[in-house]
């Protein structure tokens, strides 16, 4: 497979495209990003790199961070993860606050906000310096010490917290919540605020697609917890928009408001995009055209 003159072809195409997202406004300072980047980074199982446009650029994983803290806490507590967060399609906005009410706290998926809030409270319980601890981890499955945190994206995330810190709260009232709310929506905010480059996103998800096992052979999760994790991506990884992206890509993956997407294909490769304009679900839009233009000239997807 031709990957560098397959992606040259995706990302001459979608520069054509008449682009109607919109940068977030959610995040003040993501809303300070040209809105106008566009990189993609390919990595095979074998090894090899295939990069294109700004895939060298860093930017603000997001919610994408969510698939790293759910594969770092599965890898402490395996099944009894799930006593606390569900594994079904939320069917409402990844920051909703209905269905917490019906369920009485426990979240839908661990990659709707209560969830991914669930996950960062097992964190700051199993880890002795979490935000270091956690920032160690990813540094160690990418391979790259050069991986930080964005503070003013960190501080931004806490300046426009109050629906983040309604779940949390809501979430303790239900004894979801174990550790101090402020504690724990601290490290959420900053493991948000992680900042990588297409090229370290896709490296820092190879063991999704490895069978458990980083680039270098370290292993993180066993065949069958990165089996689990990847159904989960597949059926809820794009918000409420997860059915759409499994109907056109047919990969699971993960996507996040500061415009990247994660992708794989078990075996083969682990595919990142970055492109800050969303569509109306919070999606990247070039992105989810550039993964639906993989998998169909590559033929190579799940299905």
């Amino acid at each position: 497979m031709n990957y560098k003159v397959i992606l040259q072809e995706i990302y001459n195409e979608s520069e054509k495209l008449a682009t109607l997202g919109k940068i977030t406004s959610s995040i003040p300072e993501l809303g300070k990003v040209d809105p106008d980047k566009f990189g993609i980074h390919l990595t095979t199982i074998a090894g090899e790199d295939f990069g294109i446009g700004d895939s060298e650029e860093k930017f603000s994983i997001q919610s994408i961070s969510k698939a790293l803290t759910v594969a770092l806490a599965f890898s402490f507590l395996d099944e009894k993860i799930w006593e606390r967060v569900g594994v079904e399609p939320s069917g409402s906005a990844f920051n909703s606050l209905v269905q917490l009410e019906y369920e009485k706290g426990i979240p839908r998926n661990p990659f709707i906000n209560a969830g991914a809030i669930v996950i960062a409270d097992i964190l700051v319980t199993h880890l002795k310096n979490p935000k270091q601890d956690f920032l160690n981890f990813i540094r160690m499955i990418c391979g790259s010490p050069k991986i930080d945190f964005n503070l003013k994206v960190a501080q931004s995330e806490k300046d426009t917290r109050f629906r983040n810190a309604a779940l949390a709260n809501f979430l303790k009232s239900f004894g979801n919540i174990h550790n101090d709310v402020d504690e724990v929506l601290d490290f959420y905010f900053h493991q948000c605020a992680i900042e990588m480059t297409c090229k370290e996103l896709a490296h820092s998800f190879f063991f999704f697609a490895n069978e458990g096992k980083t680039k270098a052979g370290v292993p993180i999760l066993t065949k069958s917890q990165v089996k689990r994790l990847n159904a989960l991506m597949q059926s809820c990884g794009f918000y409420d928009e997860s059915g759409e992206f499994t109907y056109k890509v047919g990969l699971p993956g993960k996507s996040g408001i500061g415009g990247g997407i994660a992708a794989l294909y078990p075996k083969n490769f682990v595919v990142a995009t970055w492109s800050p304009r969303l569509n109306q679900k919070g999606n990247s839009e070039l992105g989810m055209n550039a993964l639906e233009l993989l998998t169909t000239k590559t033929e190579m997807s799940i299905f």
